[in-house]
């Protein structure tokens, strides 16, 4: 079909108006403080629920294309630590820090990532910049393993009681306070703290490990009565036989690594590695 010279004019125009209404319609939406709200959901999600290293990669992405954000900086930053990248993460805490909008969270984070890489002095320095009357968790927790680090007891267990008073969730912290106790040689203080770590979390391995730890510790191979998978059960009498073994409980030890291979659903590389090592030096 043929369009006359006079329609002609008006399909341009009507076409031309509409791409100038999509162009301001695309504009609106750029502008709507929605699309602001759905960006910062995202990085919520991404902080909290993607796979540590899916989240670096959208944070670096996102970085690459706006660098004025200081949140994408600090999602970087955070998502580097979380997929166990602490030495990439400093630099771009660094980088957080220096930006005229940091908050002071952003320097219990950074603290946190120097601890990760053993700067202990510069983790305690950060900290120290960092207002007292700055209060959460996560100061309290930081503060008690330096102060643990710098064998200053009293100011650790302060510190320790004051984080477990700032959660609702103080599984790992009462962890870290057992095993400072444990280090200390307080072994009945941490085997009350690691059976209040596990009542908070049953789930949690470390603690369990641990309070096997603290119950060997005083001659006590048993396993506590705590909930336990069956291959957690046998890796805690592994831990419970090593640490016979060391005290020079041999005879208690062998029974403790061979309880664990049976108990173990499959084959127990470990244990039965360090049965045998055990038999040939007392063959030998």
């Amino acid at each position: 079909m043929v369009l006359s010279t006079r329609v002609l004019p008006v399909v341009i125009l009507l076409a031309t108006a509409g791409c100038e209404a999509m162009q301001s319609s695309d504009v609106d939406r750029a502008l709507d403080p929605m699309n602001v709200i759905d960006e910062t959901n995202l990085s919520n999600i991404m902080l909290t629920a993607a796979e540590p290293g899916e989240a670096v990669t959208y944070f670096r992405r996102a970085t690459e294309q706006q660098p004025e954000r200081l949140d994408f900086r600090r999602g970087l930053a955070a998502s580097l630590v979380r997929d166990g990248r602490a030495t990439e993460a400093v630099p771009v805490w660094q980088n957080v820090i220096s930006h005229p909008d940091a908050i002071d969270q952003d320097r219990i984070d950074y603290a946190d990532a120097l601890i990760r890489t053993g700067d202990w002095d510069g983790a305690e320095a950060m900290l120290d910049s960092v207002p007292p009357t700055f209060e959460t968790y996560e100061r309290y927790r930081l503060e008690a393993m330096i102060a643990d680090s710098n064998q200053e007891w009293d100011r650790a267990d302060h510190f320790y009681d004051t984080a477990v008073g700032l959660t609702t969730r103080p599984a790992n912290v009462l962890n870290n306070w057992g095993y400072s106790r444990l280090t200390r040689g307080d072994f009945d203080g941490a085997e009350d703290l690691f059976i209040q770590s596990i009542s908070y979390d049953p789930d949690l391995f470390t603690a369990k490990n641990n309070l096997v730890l603290a119950r060997a510790a005083q001659g006590n191979y048993a396993l506590p009565l705590i909930q336990m998978t069956q291959i957690e059960r046998a890796q805690l009498l592994h831990t419970a036989g090593l640490a016979a073994i060391r005290q020079g409980e041999v005879d208690v030890g062998r029974g403790l690594l061979t309880e664990a291979i049976d108990t173990h659903p499959q084959h127990f590389e470990a244990a039965v590695r360090a049965l045998r090592a055990l038999d040939t030096e007392t063959r030998g």
